[in-house]
């Protein structure tokens, strides 16, 4: 499993859905291995259908292919109802789908993608606030707890 980190970080993740992602077969190689990068990639509805942008799957060490697209547009493949919902849910302002993990499923190569909302700056900084808080009490109750026993 390949899981976007920054997509949580700078995303307030609202809902999710699994999908299926058309790949061709030297790019499910490259995903057993791993090699796969998020940075700015995120999904976008064209015609009725859900495509994937700016995924980077870098290209298999063994294969022949020689006009390889890493980031090349990659087709979603999800039930018509769930797309139709996206539709009208993406319709509001400022939502957005991003892909927040990758990974193997019956032999299939499975994406989940959420439905996201930017973070402001101020919650980034009170979450980062909150983690150090929590990690300062843990360290805290485990001196605590060292030195009683």
């Amino acid at each position: 499993m390949i899981i976007n980190k920054k997509a949580r970080y700078q995303y307030q993740i609202l809902n999710k859905w699994e999908a299926g992602i058309v790949l061709k077969g030297s790019e499910v190689k490259s995903i057993r291995e791993g090699r796969v990068i998020f940075g700015d990639s995120f999904a976008r509805i064209k015609k009725g259908e859900i495509f994937l942008y700016n995924l980077h799957i870098a290209p298999y060490v063994f294969t022949h292919e020689r006009d390889y697209d890493p980031k090349r547009e990659r087709k979603l493949l999800l039930h018509k109802t769930e797309i139709e919902k996206l539709i009208g849910i993406l319709i509001q302002k400022g939502l957005t789908l991003i892909p927040l993990s990758i990974y193997l499923k019956k032999g299939r190569v499975k994406l989940e993608i959420g439905l996201a909302r930017g973070k402001r700056l101020y919650d980034k900084r009170r979450k980062l606030k909150e983690k150090a808080v929590d990690r300062e009490v843990k360290r805290t109750l485990k001196k605590r707890s060292l030195s009683c026993g």
